[in-house]
């Protein structure tokens, strides 16, 4: 792929704003989508491991010790760590947060296709498969999306691929077919018993529908087999490591210890994670089970980390941090395939030395603000006070944060009374004022109740995921954007691109 297509910072089309032709990605959805709505009661019950795991202590950690020792004891290597082809230059992709299984994800497919050619193997980043990582939903949710892509694909689980106790994921990523043995109950009306009475367990396997989904996926050069649910991958130059971050964004002391000795070595490394580091003007380093941190061993000069890219949140945001005087890329890359978190609520950015002129964000926070004021417009049946034009937008998100817009708003457009009072009340960074008193939930109430509700069905989707190319001296890491339009389809466009020194 050449990126030479015009990308959200060039125009509002190549944003996907505008007339434009809708892209040829229903033809790859099944004749049946269930579109996942956090509003129903049954998937809000399905889904309640994480709640009870944060008031009643969290087991991943032992489950993924088991899943892990029964991985050995079949087999696996006890490092951990694919060894793939001593290539001097390879490619691979990243892809965070898919599976939802709609319009959302289905958008992606076509310009990822396009531009993963070539390319030896893919990633998922956290949360392969919404709401809660069934087996009964691989088939819609991975197998057919990508069944064209000839390469393997690798994933790290995120929290929804946990809240069936990873036994999915373990099968199709890991060969691991029977569930875990159930574990001694626990002391009556303690906390592990409470939590044990509530817990959500697996759903019994439709062995033909998995069988049938399998093949969706079947040719020999599509096969990859993990050694469990974190990873190391050696590939030429580089070691690409992938840990597990369970369903509350830690990590256990026996996968702390792992990841501390597979990042000795001078080899450079990047990290893949499913809980970003750097997100959203925030630092959250991920603590470790008996002390420490993951963004401690990224940082340690010893390890010769040169990137942590992580998924979970919905959008694209990379902070460039200087750690003793080499520079680490913390990536964000969630937006794969599911509802798209705001960007516009990222007050000016000043975290770890990076600012604001060195951030970079996609969507752009104006098209965030634009999309979310006609989200509610719709929702609310109040169009004509909330729907922003993108310009219109763009223009007020400048004003508040006091920044250079990523694109430049119409020459007429002006900022008014009620495009500060769009802004002010779906959270746009800033100055506090009376309106944001008012806010509507768009940032963490929103993202758990009504954004994924208030997904949208058509054009532009903000998606996104990217394109690693690995050479002996650097490193190029680009942003590619999926809007759902037929133009970013045939030729989706950079939105961000950076070159990475390995030496």
């Amino acid at each position: 792929m050449n990126g030479v297509s015009d990308s959200s910072r060039d125009t509002a089309q190549g944003a996907g704003w505008g007339s434009a032709e809708p892209g040829a990605y229903k033809q790859l959805m099944p004749d049946h989508v269930e579109k996942v709505s956090w509003l129903n009661p049954r998937t809000l019950w399905a889904a309640r491991n994480g709640v009870l795991a944060s008031w009643f202590g969290d087991p991943t950690g032992r489950t993924r010790g088991r899943w892990v020792a029964r991985r050995q004891t079949a087999g696996a290597p006890a490092d951990k760590v694919i060894r793939r082809s001593d290539t001097d230059r390879f490619s691979f992709m990243v892809i965070g947060d898919t599976g939802e299984g709609d319009d959302s994800q289905y958008a992606v497919v076509p310009g990822f296709l396009k531009a993963s050619r070539g390319t030896d193997f893919a990633v998922i980043a956290s949360d392969v498969i919404y709401p809660v990582g069934s087996a009964r939903d691989y088939e819609d949710k991975f197998f057919r999306p990508y069944q064209d892509y000839p390469a393997p694909i690798y994933a790290i689980p995120g929290n929804h691929d946990w809240y069936e106790d990873l036994g999915a994921f373990m099968r199709v990523f890991c060969a691991d077919t029977p569930p875990l043995a159930p574990e001694p109950r626990p002391r009556p009306l303690s906390r592990a018993w409470w939590r044990a009475l509530l817990w959500h367990r697996p759903r019994p396997t439709d062995e033909q529908r998995l069988a049938t989904a399998r093949k969706l996926r079947s040719a020999p050069g599509q096969q990859a087999a993990q050694p469990g649910p974190y990873w190391a991958i050696d590939a030429g130059p580089v070691r690409i490591v992938g840990i597990d971050t369970g369903l509350l964004g830690t990590i256990d002391a026996e996968q702390g210890a792992w990841l501390r000795a597979v990042s000795r070595g001078p080899k450079p490394k990047i990290l893949i994670t499913g809980s970003p580091l750097y997100v959203d003007g925030e630092h959250h380093p991920c603590a470790i089970e008996g002390g420490g941190t993951v963004d401690e061993i990224v940082r340690d000069p010893e390890h010769h980390y040169v990137a942590a890219i992580g998924g979970d949140i919905h959008n694209y945001q990379r902070y460039p941090v200087d750690v003793d005087g080499r520079t680490v890329q913390y990536v964000v890359a969630g937006g794969g395939g599911a509802f798209m978190h705001a960007t516009h609520t990222i007050a000016r950015v000043s975290v770890g030395g990076v600012t604001e002129r060195d951030f970079r964000c996609y969507p752009l926070r104006g098209d965030s603000l634009a999309f979310y004021s006609r989200l509610y417009g719709r929702r609310l049946g109040l169009r004509r006070l909330f729907a922003l034009s993108e310009s219109e937008a763009t223009a007020v998100v400048a004003e508040r944060l006091g920044i250079e817009p990523g694109r430049a708003p119409g020459p007429d457009t002006r900022v008014t009374r009620r495009t500060r009072l769009v802004a002010s009340l779906l959270g746009t960074g800033g100055r506090p004022d009376r309106a944001s008193r008012l806010r509507l939930p768009v940032r963490k109430l929103y993202t758990q109740l009504f954004s994924p509700g208030s997904a949208t069905y058509s054009p532009p989707f903000f998606k996104c995921f990217l394109r690693l190319d690995v050479a002996p001296e650097e490193l190029r890491l680009r942003c590619f954007a999926a809007t759902g339009n037929r133009a970013q389809e045939i030729d989706p466009p950079v939105e961000d691109e950076v070159v990475i020194p390995l030496k």
